[in-house]
């Protein structure tokens, strides 16, 4: 498989080179269980603290926060990420799509995508997935990936941007995001979970900027 950006000509075929870069990607072993621990939520010199539970379906349940925007703050990060980490083949996934080469820059080689999901784009650098611009619900979301987290099975996105676009004027929807995310392993080995979340997002509109932190303590695998 290639894996190197120089060795992908600009209009050929490079559906290889895509797919050793998403099986790159680090994903749960089927069959884990989920897991649980204390979640905490903090913004501007305010705190809250519950616990939560992600469960094998991959529905985050959050207990002990009261305040409505909060809890559902906590359990969208946690689902964002679980859906994230569920295994499924390239074929599942990318099976009814065509990947050609564009350009090559500093970001990455530009794989265009042509079939069932035309339209959508990505770049891919040394076995990594480092731009994702995809059609989702009637918005383009872009996402540009700065840096990585190697858990010796695959990578996980620790540095990385997201915006939201009108798909037929470009205009934003809503500010730029910055991501960092630092991720444990449960027990001796076990497996990657999200300890904690730095959000950053940009103003837009009349929505300030502002920054959260999350994180998530005392974790442990369900049995």
């Amino acid at each position: 498989m290639a894996n190197s950006n120089e060795l992908i000509i600009s209009g050929s075929d490079c559906t290889a080179a895509f797919q050793a870069a998403y099986a790159n990607r680090y994903t749960w072993e089927p069959g884990f269980s989920g897991y649980k621990g204390t979640c905490i939520w903090e913004q501007e010199g305010r705190r809250e603290q519950g616990s939560f539970q992600v469960g094998a379906d991959l529905k985050a349940s959050v207990d002990g926060i009261a305040n409505e925007e909060i809890h559902k703050a906590i359990a969208s990060q946690l689902w964002e990420v679980a859906i994230h980490r569920v295994r499924r083949s390239f074929e599942q996934t990318h099976g009814a799509n065509t990947f050609t080469a564009g350009d090559t820059n500093a970001v990455g080689t530009e794989v265009i995508v042509g079939g069932k999901n035309s339209g959508d784009r990505y770049r891919i650098k040394n076995n990594v997935v480092t731009m994702v611009h995809r059609h989702i619900h009637g918005t383009v979301v872009t996402i540009f990936t700065e840096s990585t987290t190697s858990t010796g099975s695959g990578y996980l996105s620790k540095s990385y941007s997201s915006s939201y676009s009108d798909p037929s004027t470009g205009e934003p929807k809503g500010g730029k995001s910055y991501f960092t995310d630092s991720f444990v392993p449960l027990g001796d080995g076990g497996p990657w979970v999200l300890g904690e979340r730095l959000v950053a997002s940009d103003a837009h509109g009349d929505t300030p900027a502002s920054q959260q932190r999350f994180l998530f303590e005392n974790l442990e695998e369900l049995s």
